[in-house]
């Protein structure tokens, strides 16, 4: 049997009695880092086998643990920190249990999104985990920001500040919060605009794990009519209405001459 064991994402308090009733009475612990588990083995007690099972090795491990589990061996499965499959390793063993149909079951715990989620204060009815934020990607951004639900993804501390200058590029009102260091002494959650959360941390670096929450809505010129976004970009940009016609197909991402079409009847 394989059970799939969510850890403390920062304080050791965090992990229930079930869980550390199996970790205890199960034979081996696969761990995404053996020396950050045995701080928390360490911590109750408890002296178990353990193997690595990690994103580099996991593949070449599989078939063995299949082989174990197949043999009736009680296996546990933990990551670094939170819980195993979501955005950590685990996912391919889950898999190819269901493929083989060897039994496993999962034990709740911390998880770091839903964490942030809660300090958040954003919408919790519709919500949408990506992982990790992409690198310099206005083009996923604006996808994100017409999501009518929160958007929860990862983030490191070098590029926070670069994806909230994005983030106030395409959209200044948005709101946005940043979760950090989330069960632990030193736990922060900011919320506020783009650029409030900028300036709050150009002034205080950023350090540790980082959870970036997007609230819901639209882009602001989603939120306007074709004829409104027309007359907004001759107004406030002073352009013509050729050149607004041209960025309104851009913004709306309509054909051009359909953009024509509509200005000019």
């Amino acid at each position: 049997m394989l059970y799939l064991v969510a850890t403390p994402i920062g304080n050791l308090e965090d992990i229930g009695k079930r869980a550390l009733a199996c970790l205890e009475s199960c034979e081996l612990i696969l761990c995404e880092d053996t020396r950050r588990t045995s701080i928390l083995l360490n911590r109750y007690g408890i002296h178990k086998s353990m193997a690595p099972f990690h994103q580099f090795n996991e593949s070449k491990a599989l078939a063995r643990v299949l082989d174990e589990l197949r043999g009736g061996k009680e296996i546990a499965l933990v990551s670094d920190a939170g819980t195993p499959c979501i955005n950590d390793p685990g996912l391919g063993l889950v898999q190819a249990c269901i493929e083989a149909s060897l039994p496993f079951t999962a034990i709740p715990g911390p998880c770091s999104p839903i964490q942030a989620l809660l300090l958040s204060g954003f919408d919790t009815a519709q919500f949408q985990f990506i992982g990790f934020l992409p690198r310099k990607g206005q083009k996923v951004l604006r996808k994100l920001l017409s999501y009518p639900g929160t958007t929860i993804g990862f983030e490191s501390p070098e590029r926070l500040v670069d994806t909230l200058e994005e983030l106030h590029t395409l959209d200044p009102q948005r709101r946005v919060a940043v979760a950090r260091e989330m069960t632990k002494t030193y736990e922060e959650c900011r919320r506020g605009t783009a650029s409030e959360l900028i300036a709050h941390f150009k002034e205080h670096r950023p350090k540790g794990e980082i959870v970036l929450l997007i609230s819901g809505g639209k882009l602001p010129e989603e939120e306007l009519s074709l004829d409104e976004l027309l007359e907004l970009l001759q107004e406030l940009h002073g352009i013509s209405l050729k050149e607004a016609i041209k960025l309104a197909a851009k913004l709306k991402h309509l054909p051009k001459s359909a953009v024509y079409k509509q200005a000019h009847s």
